[in-house]
């Protein structure tokens, strides 16, 4: 690298809705092209368009005709070779008017993964790392037209072959801060992306600005008085004006500071009483204060306006109730992790779910998809994401929008499922991704967890907390942001991972009997998969496919079987042991969702059941980055909903009525026993009613119990009585029980269980079941 050409490096660290408003030219527009080629020297034989953001696999597609929709049938196969040559990105510009001291600056949010940029034929930058920002002053290498190239190395590849064992390949990312699940995982294409995957641009800069205003608070313990200490630094600053303003989130100004730079650095330190407090949803609302900044030069005049906005907040990860009380024979070594989040000095019950990253390329995530999904999962009662390790870290945009909805984020490192080694290389380019990673995050309200990354302490990973990648995590994260919790690797110990199938033949059981024995402080992985919707099946399966599934078609290569285990994630054998032969594609649809409804409705409201020593339930998962023919997602790629996602949002509302159910198939004569409970997350009382439960089969209601409900306290449950009923013969094979709640049809719930007997008549479940509407099943 030419250290006298890149000398002059300014990071622009980018907060909470931030933005910059200078007085400058409009900065070149830059139209790009692409190219491939087989060693780093030589050059493209063609070059072809390019989109930027985007991917290179798609450029290459759309010039070079390739089948499509890519994710049709097999057609992701036809991006394989791609991992192994270098893509060249290029592009010309002219010289900008550079008036009074003014720089050309290159800057990009991202590029992926390694590469090296170059003006008009000289190294200007190398880099390992797609989480890193890039910030280039170009302009005393400038000529009047210039040439910028951006070549991208190969994949990090160690030699492991997926042909050879598709399972063990994403060990090839176990050496950089690549996510790991884009070398194939058991819902995720063998596909490894890169190219310019987030905002690249030319920038105008004045020589006198800012580059970083850095908000750092502290809240007092009863919350009434915020200490605000802003670190302000810049080129050129001294001798220049300010004014600082915090306007408050019904737009009233609460503070204005002026003052004279004396250097490019600068301190403000205020204090700010009864501040109104951002709360996640469910709690509070996510009040949202405005900081701006006014640049002014020695002539009065505005240069820029620096913008950004900041949630005031307190976030503690602290012991679940309960814990110091649980026996432990002596010598005591340690007690299960804290896993409870308190906010703002009361503890909450974290639902949610595990969010991947919505697109395979992640170059194509728009602001609107983030949008999109984060207000389903707000809608879905959940009010915190947990983003996994073995993907990226999200854009910009999706901190802003969790900032703006309540939603909190457990974010983690860019680690999943390896061995990442105590070696120097790769150690230096995490330490670089984690700095940015965390500089770029801590300033937002929504961020509650860093963690070092996904399943790191078990056999197939083999790290500890002795770990060098991980003391250098932890290392940093409080160094750089001290007042978020950080815990080494999800599950924790305490914590859960699993199970991932209603039924697990290894073991003969359900999870109507596992969960209730599993006494977790936290949930933080389980699913049940489901099969995708009708329409989502036949936009990417072949016809002649459809049914029944098999192996060696486009149902594997969409991770039906062999994804996981031999059946899963279909399950077929599941299936028939429940309902018998499947006849048609529509019955398959239905029996398979219908399971994933009723599994993963009764885990969140089991582990809602342990409160308060447990305290957080994220299914997995939220969504997917491509059409799946079965996943444990709730919403389909690229952004429709499963009917599961209704009944995990019926399972997360703050209140309702809720029964634990020993199995889900009944069969004549069995005593149907189910206990009662009335949950309640919200800190809100629930006064008293009359509550009944009830059975319903073939056209008949039959009461089995009535509760006088006493009423519950501020973030209570409240258990009831168990009721006791003999399964009475059937002519269906599905039953339900129905919860209601005189007064209060907003906390009923309903349930669908199996019967099994001689001459039954299959039958479904209703629409408006399937779309999570109370009460309602027919034939």
């Amino acid at each position: 690298m030419n250290k006298q050409i890149i000398k002059q490096i300014v990071l622009v660290i980018y907060f909470s809705g931030a933005y910059l408003t200078p007085t400058a030219s409009q900065s070149p527009q830059l139209k790009w092209e692409i190219g491939y080629h087989k060693t780093e020297q030589e050059l493209p034989t063609k070059w072809v368009p390019a989109s930027v953001p985007g991917a290179v696999q798609l450029d290459i597609m759309k010039a070079e005709k390739y089948r499509q929709p890519w994710y049709w049938g097999d057609n992701v196969k036809q991006f394989d070779w791609m991992e192994d040559v270098y893509f060249t990105y290029k592009t010309d510009f002219k010289k900008p008017d550079l008036n009074n001291g003014q720089h050309l600056y290159f800057f990009s949010k991202g590029i992926d993964y390694q590469f090296k940029i170059i003006l008009n034929g000289q190294t200007i930058w190398e880099q390992e790392g797609m989480f890193s920002y890039v910030d280039i002053d170009l302009t005393d290498h400038l000529n009047e037209n210039n040439e910028l190239k951006i070549i991208i190395f190969p994949v990090p590849d160690l030699g492991f072959s997926f042909d050879e064992s598709p399972s063990l390949y994403r060990r090839n990312a176990r050496q950089s801060a690549k996510p790991a699940v884009s070398y194939g995982w058991d819902w995720h294409p063998r596909l490894v992306t890169r190219g310019i995957w987030d905002d690249t641009r030319l920038v105008v800069r004045n020589p006198i600005r800012i580059s970083d205003l850095f908000i750092n608070y502290d809240l007092n313990n009863k919350l009434d008085n915020v200490f605000i200490n802003a670190n302000i630094t810049g080129i050129g600053l001294e001798d220049c004006s300010y004014k600082w303003s915090l306007i408050d989130p019904e737009g009233k100004v609460v503070l204005t500071k002026e003052g004279i730079f004396s250097s490019n650095i600068q301190k403000i330190d205020v204090e700010i009483k009864d501040p109104v407090l951002w709360w996640p949803s469910g709690y509070g609302d996510p009040n949202m204060y405005q900081s701006k900044m006014c640049l002014i030069d020695k002539s009065h005049k505005v240069i820029e306006e620096y913008g950004s906005k900041i949630g005031f907040r307190q976030i503690k990860l602290v012991m679940n109730e309960g814990e110091w009380d649980r026996h432990i024979p002596l010598p005591v070594t340690r007690n299960r992790a804290p896993a409870c989040l308190e906010v703002n000095n009361i503890r909450i019950f974290a639902k949610g779910t595990n969010w991947v990253h919505p697109e395979v390329f992640v170059g194509t995530i728009t602001h609107e998809r983030y949008l999109e999904q984060i207000l389903l999962a707000k809608n879905a009662n959940f009010n915190i994401l947990r983003v996994w390790g073995g993907g990226i870290v999200n854009k910009e945009s999706f901190f802003n929008i969790c900032d703006e909805q309540g939603i909190l984020v457990w974010q983690e490192f860019p680690l999943a499922c390896n061995y990442y080694p105590n070696e120097p290389k790769y150690l230096n380019v995490l330490k670089q991704e984690a700095r940015s990673i965390v500089e770029r995050g801590r300033n937002h309200p929504c961020l509650a967890i860093w963690s070092g990354g996904n399943e790191l302490f078990n056999s197939w990973s083999g790290m500890t907390e002795q770990s060098f990648a991980l003391r250098l995590l932890n290392s940093i994260c409080y160094e750089l942001d001290p007042k978020t919790p950080f815990i080494y690797t999800s599950p924790a110990y305490g914590m859960g991972h699993g199970h991932y199938l209603l039924y697990d033949k290894e073991t003969n059981e359900e999870v109507f009997q596992w969960m209730p024995e599993a006494n977790k402080t936290a949930y933080t992985e389980f699913g049940v998969p489901g099969v995708s919707n009708l329409n989502v099946l036949k936009s990417f399966i072949p016809e002649k496919e459809l049914f029944p599934p098999k192996s060696g078609t486009t149902w594997e290569i969409h991770h039906a079987m062999g994804a996981w285990r031999e059946d899963s994630w279909l399950e077929m054998p599941t299936l028939e042991k429940y309902f018998g032969t499947i006849k048609s594609l529509e019955e398959l649809v239905q029996y398979s969702q219908l399971i994933q409804c009723e599994g993963l409705k009764y885990i969140y409201e089991e582990a809602r059941r342990q409160k308060p020593y447990c305290s957080m339930a994220l299914n997995w998962c939220y969504q997917e980055p491509w059409p799946s023919a079965v996943n444990n997602s709730i919403i389909n790629w690229p952004n429709e909903v499963k009917p599961a996602y209704y009944h995990v949002a019926n399972a997360c509302r703050s209140i309702l009525a809720s029964i634990r159910i020993p199995k889900f198939e009944w069969k004549e004569g069995e005593n149907f026993a189910c206990d009662l409970f009335m949950l309640n997350d919200s800190y809100k009382k629930v006064g008293k009613s009359k509550i009944k439960v009830s059975m319903q089969y073939d056209g008949n209601v039959l009461e089995i119990l009535s509760w006088n409900f006493p009423g519950t306290e501020n973030f209570k449950n409240l258990q009831g009585p168990t009721a006791n009923i003999s399964i009475p013969k059937m002519k269906s094979n599905l039953f339900s029980i129905h919860i209601e709640v005189k007064g209060h049809s907003e906390f009923n719930s309903s349930y669908i269980l199996l019967y099994k007997g001689d001459d039954i008549n299959k039958v479904f479940p209703s629409k408006e079941y399937y779309e999570g509407k109370l009460n309602a099943f027919g034939n």
